[in-house]
């Protein structure tokens, strides 16, 4: 990961409300959760959580995937880590 990648990322996370989201979608898993059911979680109003989650797939943390009128949503395993060993190194 380059470094303004690994910026971009960081920037992404340092909001109250996306590193909540984050770390709720790392515990979800491989499932991940739809848009609706985030919002009503972290207690933000959907055109809120909207932005969010825009936000962190702007910066390559999640992943997004259309289900009928569903979107869901799933952290990037692959990104995290990538993002990980940016910072150990």
């Amino acid at each position: 990961m380059d470094r303004s990648k690994a910026l971009a990322a960081l920037s992404a996370l340092a909001h109250e409300t996306r590193l909540s989201v984050f770390r709720m979608l790392v515990i979800a898993g491989p499932e991940g959760h739809v848009a609706g059911a985030i919002a009503e979680r972290a207690g933000v109003p959907p055109s809120t959580m909207s932005h969010h989650l825009a936000t962190l797939e702007r910066a390559g943390l999640v992943q997004s995937e259309r289900e009928s009128r569903l979107i869901h949503y799933r952290v990037d395993y692959a990104a995290m880590r990538r993002l990980l060993t940016f910072l150990m190194q």
